[in-house]
């Protein structure tokens, strides 16, 4: 079997990931849903044998398969696209996992990314954060982000990622694009770097730990716009996630700098559509005057209600935006339930 094919295969069927893994067919997820290449199930050898392949094709060196180490990187294919992979040893056969990124930037209106996200990349300076679970889309709106900063201003963009998943071109913008253990050991280190390239803006990847999360605030403190991720849901959460990782003696201090220099913050998920794909959905938080007091006084849970006030602002609740969404009939009413923050109150505003 060879990779070349099936990678072509999940193109073709406009697949969001592949699966190869010991005891199932080839497998390919779409629109949410998994569906099976055919009947021939792969054995372990063969899954050994593509991921030897995917190695050469990325150029990689295979020094973490051979030492037993999961691996996770990126590789383009000329006439088909870029693909992020991991590979992982399961029940003791190799399995691997890609996630297809088409070539060319994404669409923020095609996908669906509404202005009031978009616009959170218009600041100069300060922290936005992008969030939602795994695998919702928090990558695609990042790039949508930078390729608006980039066609629009003058300035340095540096990227960190793990991998690189769309490639940015010079535009009005110098953008630099750093893969975290190829071209930095890691976020930490990229981002004490960063200081010293004239940065305008910076996206670091994720903001997984103490260290990397208060280098990110001393950053943003410096004059320059950081965007990030991190897997939280909702504003509140988020803020709290943030402030969890400091010691306690640290936290009033954090919530001062937070309020100064946070713009706002991003919740995202991907619910199924009434027509069978997957719609976005969004929660924006922006910081006003009011919110930067509940930062600094600790009322975050005052925040949901400043934010249905604040549709003037482009402000939106999660609960709000699925709301929405049903009037409009583009979700159903269980998904709508399903997804939402506070199923009590979503049932009393779907009975009107």
């Amino acid at each position: 079997m060879e990779i070349i094919p099936i990678l072509e295969k999940a193109i073709e069927a406009g697949a969001s990931d592949i699966f190869l893994i010991a005891g199932l067919p080839v497998t390919f997820k779409r629109n949410g849903h998994q569906e099976r290449q055919g009947s021939e199930r792969m054995m372990p050898d063969g899954i050994r044998s593509l991921a030897e392949k995917i190695y050469e094709a990325g150029g990689r060196s295979r020094k973490n398969l051979e030492n037993g180490i999961d691996d996770d990187f990126s590789f383009s294919v000329s006439h088909l696209g870029r693909f992020r992979v991991n590979v992982f040893r399961q029940r003791g056969s190799l399995a691997v996992v890609i996630r297809v990124i088409y070539f060319g930037l994404p669409d923020p209106e095609k996908l669906g990314i509404p202005e009031n996200v978009l616009s959170l990349a218009d600041n100069k300076k300060g922290l936005v954060l992008i969030t939602g679970a795994a695998g919702t889309g928090k990558s695609t709106t990042l790039a949508c982000m930078i390729d608006r900063i980039n066609r629009s201003r003058d300035g340095h963009i540096i990227t960190m990622e793990d991998p690189i998943e769309y490639i940015h071109r010079h535009e009005r913008s110098i953008v630099t694009q750093r893969e975290i253990s190829i071209d930095t050991p890691g976020y930490l280190d990229a981002l004490r770097s960063a200081l010293r390239e004239s940065p305008d803006v910076i996206l670091l990847g994720e903001m997984r730990d103490y260290d990397t999360i208060s280098s990110a605030i001393t950053a943003a403190e410096t004059g320059v716009l950081l965007l990030s991720t991190l897997h939280t849901s909702g504003a509140a959460n988020t803020i709290n996630r943030v402030l969890d990782v400091f010691p306690a003696n640290q936290q009033q201090q954090v919530k001062i700098q937070l309020a100064q220099i946070l713009k706002g913050v991003v919740c995202q998920q991907l619910v199924p559509s009434v027509n069978g794909g997957l719609v976005p959905v969004f929660e924006v938080m922006k910081t006003t005057p009011a919110i930067q007091n509940m930062i600094r006084e600790s009322k975050l849970h005052q925040l949901d209600s400043t934010m249905q006030a604040g549709a003037a602002d482009g402000m939106c609740t999660m609960d709000g935006s699925l709301l929405k969404l049903y009037k409009e009939g583009r979700i159903t009413r269980d998904t709508a339930l399903l997804s939402c923050t506070n199923y009590e109150n979503m049932v009393k505003r779907l009975n009107g």
